[in-house]
C-alpha cells in the first residue's frame, strides 16, 4: 500500500484491551492517513496524541452532524442536521449556548450529593450481589444497575420508567440493528423523555431536568437533551466499570496496586481511561482547508481521530501498551478534548472512585468465572466493553 492510498478502519482487536495492530505503524509513519468510508467518502484517520488534540481543539473542524461520514459500516451518516438540544452534535454559538446550560446544573452541591448516592448505591448493589452468592454476571448485578440508577436519579427518572430507558437506550447503539426496531425504540424512549418533561414543568423537583425546565429551553430542546444526556450516562461508564474490572482481574500485579492503596483510586480512574477505548473514536469535518500533519484535509472532509490509539502514543505515554496504575496519566484523550470535551466526566469519574476499591475490597477473591476468551466482546457496538463478565468469588 502506498502511502497516498486510502484505507479502510482497522477494527480487529489483538487482545480485548488493546487498538487493532495496525494502529501503531500508522501513527509513526501516516498520522494522517487518507481513510475509506462505507459510504464511498474519502477523509482521513488521525492516531497521533498530539495531532488528535489539535483536530479535536480547532474550531475549523465541526461537530456537525450533516456534515459527517462514518467510518463503519451500518453506523449512519450524515445528511441531517442534530434535532434542537443534540448539542453534542453542534458547534459555538449553539453549543455554547446549551453547554452553559448543562454546565450550570452539574453545581458543587449537587456533585457532593451526588457523590454521597454514588457511595450508598455501591454498597447497596454489593449488598445484593453478595446474598445472591456466586457465580454472577458482574454487568446484570452491578457495572450496570449503578450508572443506570445515578443517571436515572440525576435527571428524574421514576423507578418504574428505568428499566425501559435502559432497553431502549442499548438498541440505539447497536450498528446493524434494522432500522424499524432502531426506530421503535428511538421514539419509545423520546415519547418517555417528552413525558418528562412536561411532568418536570408542571411539579419541579430537586434534579437536573427540573432545573432545565425553568430556562428558556423549549419542550423539544428539553426533550433530546435529557435523551442524550440519558443514553449516555447509561452506556458509557456501565461499560468503562466492566472492562476496567476485566483488565484488573487479567492484570493482578496491577489489580494489587489498587488492593495495596485504595485511597489512591484516581490514578487507576486516569489510567484505566487512558489504557481502556469504550469510544474508539470521534469524527470532525474540516469547514475550510486545513494543513494537518503535513496534509492538506480540504474543507468538506471527514476526519476521524482515533481516541484509542492518541492514548496509546509512545511520544506522550511511555510504556503505552503496558497498564500501570502508579502512571501519571493526565493529558489522556478518554474524554475528548476542547470545547466538546465530556460534560459529564466527573460524574463518570465519581462512580470509578467509589465502585474499583469497593468491588475489590468486598471480594478480595474475585476472579473470572470463565475463560478470559468465552467473555463476550461489544465488538458490535458503536460503545465498546463487555456484554457479560461472568464472575465468581470465595465465600467465607
Amino acid at each position: 500500500m502506498t502511502e497516498t492510498e486510502a484505507i479502510v478502519l482497522p477494527v480487529e482487536r489483538p487482545t480485548p484491551f488493546d487498538p487493532p495492530l495496525e494502529m501503531a505503524g500508522l501513527r509513526e509513519k501516516r498520522p494522517v492517513a487518507r481513510l475509506a468510508y462505507p459510504d464511498g467518502h474519502q477523509g482521513w484517520l488521525v492516531t497521533s496524541h498530539a495531532l488528535v488534540r489539535e483536530v479535536l481543539a480547532d474550531q475549523r473542524f465541526s461537530a456537525r452532524a450533516e456534515l459527517r461520514h462514518v467510518p463503519i459500516e451500518g453506523a449512519g451518516g450524515g445528511g441531517q442536521p442534530a434535532p434542537p438540544g443534540m448539542f453534542i452534535s453542534n458547534d459555538p454559538p449553539v453549543h455554547t449556548r446549551y453547554r452553559h446550560l448543562l454546565t450550570g446544573e452539574f453545581t458543587v452541591r449537587r456533585m457532593r450529593l451526588l457523590t454521597e448516592r454514588v457511595e450508598a448505591v455501591t454498597v447497596e448493589y454489593l449488598d445484593a450481589m453478595e446474598r445472591q452468592g456466586p457465580p454472577a454476571d458482574l454487568v446484570k448485578v452491578f457495572t450496570g444497575p449503578i450508572p443506570a440508577v445515578v443517571i436515572c436519579e440525576l435527571l428524574g427518572v421514576p423507578e418504574q420508567e428505568r428499566e425501559d430507558f435502559m432497553s431502549d437506550s442499548a438498541k440505539l447503539s447497536r450498528p446493524g440493528l434494522p432500522r424499524e426496531e432502531m426506530m421503535t425504540a428511538f421514539l419509545a424512549m423520546q415519547a418517555h423523555m417528552k413525558e418528562l418533561v412536561l411532568a418536570k414543568r408542571a411539579s419541579p423537583t430537586d434534579d437536573m431536568l427540573s432545573g432545565l425546565a425553568k430556562s428558556d429551553l423549549t419542550e423539544e430542546e428539553l426533550t433530546n437533551i435529557g435523551f442524550m444526556l440519558l443514553g449516555a450516562g447509561l452506556d458509557t461508564t456501565a461499560n468503562m466499570l466492566a472492562l476496567g474490572t476485566f483488565a484488573l482481574l487479567r492484570n493482578p500485579e496491577q489489580l494489587a496496586v489498587l488492593r495495596a492503596d485504595p485511597g489512591g483510586v484516581d490514578h487507576v480512574v486516569e489510567e484505566l481511561m487512558r489504557f481502556l477505548d469504550i469510544i474508539p473514536f470521534l469524527l470532525r469535518t474540516a469547514l475550510e482547508d486545513v494543513e494537518l500533519g503535513g496534509e492538506l484535509v480540504r474543507a468538506g472532509e471527514t476526519v476521524t481521530v482515533s481516541l484509542a490509539a492518541a492514548n496509546r502514543d509512545p511520544g506522550r505515554f511511555p510504556d503505552p501498551d503496558r497498564l500501570d496504575l502508579r502512571r501519571a496519566s493526565g493529558g489522556h484523550v478518554g474524554f475528548g478534548h476542547g470545547v466538546h470535551q465530556c460534560l459529564g466526566q466527573q460524574l463518570a469519574r465519581v462512580e470509578m472512585r467509589a465502585a474499583f476499591p469497593a468491588l475489590f475490597g468486598r471480594f478480595p477473591s474475585l476472579r473470572l468465572a470463565v475463560e478470559a476468551e468465552e467473555v463476550p466482546l461489544r465488538t458490535d457496538m458503536l460503545i465498546y466493553g463487555v456484554h457479560s463478565l461472568p464472575v465468581t468469588w470465595d465465600v467465607t
